[in-house]
């Protein structure tokens, strides 16, 4: 058997998951493709200032995945930054209403998960010649 080499790597990502977000994976989707790769604080200003509904709780997972990376890595706030947003479907609730004719028509009512990655920008090395 071989032996796995264990180097301990730098790992700087902090993860946070909400679950039963709920909203449809097609409304959030937009919103999380528009966060990544930004600063955490530009983030969190932007989702203050949309009119989306949803943009609330996006802001909720952000702001206790910055306060992961501070009480338990002691990352600086300063230098996060979105690494990867992305959801997932969840259970549909569905409900019917009344139509006309005695007919019923369904009413989906969608839960999206979502999970925020953030990672720790690293200061790069400046070569001398």
């Amino acid at each position: 058997m071989a032996k796995k080499n264990k180097k301990k790597t730098e790992n700087k990502t902090v993860r946070s998951v909400n679950k039963n977000v709920r909203s449809s994976t097609r409304k959030l989707n937009p919103i999380l493709r528009s966060i990544v790769g930004k600063n955490v604080d530009k983030v969190i200003r932007d989702l203050t200032f949309s009119d989306k509904r949803i943009s609330k709780d996006i802001k909720k997972t952000i702001s206790s995945a910055v306060a992961n990376a501070e009480n338990n890595f002691q990352y600086d706030i300063d230098n996060l930054f979105v690494k990867e947003a992305y959801c997932g479907k969840q259970i549909v609730m569905k409900r019917f209403r009344p139509r006309a004719k005695g007919r019923a028509s369904p009413i989906m009512k969608p839960y999206s998960n979502l999970t925020i990655i953030l990672a720790e920008k690293q200061k790069e090395k400046v070569e001398k010649r």
